[in-house]
């Protein structure tokens, strides 16, 4: 018996030692929870987020907050297990967050250049609702191309066809719009004169129509705008990141005294595109104690899944509709919901 009772004893404790050596094993997935919120009209690591200069900015009483998902890359099973008993956190594949053939790193500098360009279109998207409109800029004309001879570095394209042309991305897709070989009225300002001349779209190598111009955007302000939020990646600030630039130049308080959280992408023409991470989100949004949260409409049906409890969530498709929503709040309206 007392030989016996060694070995189970011994057994006891190699089970064990094998416990621990399997829950501390790293294992292929990732544990997605709330990550920070931050202000877009306070101070980040003792800067403004916004920075404004050469023109007077107003204060808020509330809050503009992003959200954030917190990435756990390197995962044991214990912290899977956690997880996957978490109602905060989602444990899910390694290669959702970190595709094969691209290192962590790699994943980190996309998210970085991704959160560059949400802050670009953030800009471009709240100037043109303050009035700043975009100026499509021709920037070399090929030569040889259809637009040789007809447009000069310079010229202001105003529009294709009769449509306006508030952006360069427009442009492109107003061209393609046509087949090769299609007749375009293209309007354009030269040194402060409208006009209109006809070039003729061209496909080379079964490429896109196009009509041989290089163009650059411009949005002339007298003042200037720069977003300091090194440390956050990806492109789902856009949204909160205009709305803060907004209440900022504009006199109005758009939060009406409320700490409104929200996420969404955003492109130069206002449109909110839907994100990732919208549990986690939610979760971090009630945390810091926001009154509402502002969901891309591409993302109502996953929210709605993952309500939290006192945080009523609005709608939003376009920068225009979240002004809205954030103007039916402060008067104690309730904006469409998801």
């Amino acid at each position: 018996m007392r030989r016996r009772g060694v070995t189970v004893l011994l057994g006891a404790v190699i089970t064990a030692l094998l416990s621990i050596g399997v829950l501390a094993a790293p294992i292929p997935y990732v544990v997605l929870g709330p990550g920070p919120t931050v202000d877009t009209l306070g101070r980040h690591d003792n800067k403004e987020v916004i920075q404004v200069s050469g023109r007077e900015t107003s204060t808020s009483a509330g809050q503009l907050r992003l959200t954030t998902v917190g990435v756990q890359p390197e995962v044991k099973l214990l912290s899977a297990i956690a997880g996957w008993f978490s109602s905060d956190e989602a444990v899910v594949p390694y290669e959702l967050i970190y595709p094969p053939g691209q290192t962590q790193q790699q994943v980190e500098e996309r998210n970085a250049e991704d959160f560059a360009a949400s802050q670009t279109s953030a800009e471009t998207a709240a100037l043109r609702e303050l009035g700043f409109d975009v100026q499509v800029v021709v920037r070399n004309v090929t030569a040889g191309a259809p637009a040789e001879g007809v447009l000069k570095v310079g010229d202001v394209i105003t529009s294709v066809d009769g449509k306006p042309v508030p952006t360069a991305t427009t442009l492109t897709e107003l061209v393609k719009a046509r087949p090769a070989g299609s007749r375009l009225a293209v309007g354009y300002t030269r040194d402060g004169k409208p006009a209109t001349a006809t070039v003729t779209s061209r496909s080379t190598d079964n490429g896109p129509p196009r009509i041989g111009v290089e163009i650059e955007q411009r949005q002339p302000h007298p003042f200037e705008l720069n977003i300091d939020l090194g440390d956050i990646g990806g492109p789902s600030a856009g949204l909160m990141f205009a709305l803060g630039i907004i209440d900022k130049l504009d006199p109005d308080d758009l939060t009406g005294g409320k700490v409104i959280a929200g996420t969404g992408t955003i492109n130069d023409e206002g449109e909110v595109g839907p994100i990732g991470g919208i549990p986690q989100k939610l979760v971090g949004a009630r945390k810091a104690g926001a009154k509402f949260f502002l969901v891309p409409a591409g993302n109502c049906e996953e929210a709605v899944a993952n309500a939290q409890r006192g945080l009523p969530m609005a709608r939003v498709g376009t920068l225009d509709e979240a002004l809205s929503a954030l103007a039916t709040i402060r008067a104690g309206g309730q904006p469409p919901r998801c």
